[in-house]
């Protein structure tokens, strides 16, 4: 199995509906077997994938072709046991609301390798402290 974690940024001027997206990667996913997280800020995405190598591959060639975002950095890229990310989710920092958006990120990275984790909550510690 396949755990691909990345990040991006949002491009200027793109309409970003983080519902939306949400929705839309809900079906991709359930439909495909992949589970992860994904954290969106209002400016930067990071999220974690799970599944089987080609369906990773195939949704990380999806997220890369959409054009709302650029700048694909990929953190990490490893073969893993198990899933660490039971179902999907979403983490949205909506201002005001940073420190819940911390608290659920904790929640659901809780079986997460160590160093997923730490780049999880270090990206929501970030944006709660801008």
């Amino acid at each position: 199995m396949r755990q691909l974690v990345y990040i991006s940024t949002v491009r200027r001027g793109a309409a970003v509906d983080a519902d939306a997206i949400l929705a839309q990667s809900r079906r991709n996913n359930a439909r495909d077997r992949v589970t992860g997280l994904l954290f969106f800020d209002g400016k930067r995405f990071l999220q974690a994938l799970e599944g089987e190598d080609n369906v990773v591959t195939t949704a990380f060639a999806r997220i890369q072709a959409d054009e709302r975002h650029y700048a694909l950095v990929i953190l990490s890229n490893r073969v893993i046991a198990t899933r660490e990310f039971g179902e999907w989710a979403m983490a949205y920092a909506r201002p005001g609301e940073a420190a819940d958006a911390l608290d659920r990120v904790v929640r659901l990275t809780a079986d997460a390798d160590p160093a997923v984790r730490a780049t999880f909550e270090g990206f929501a510690k970030v944006r709660r402290a801008a």
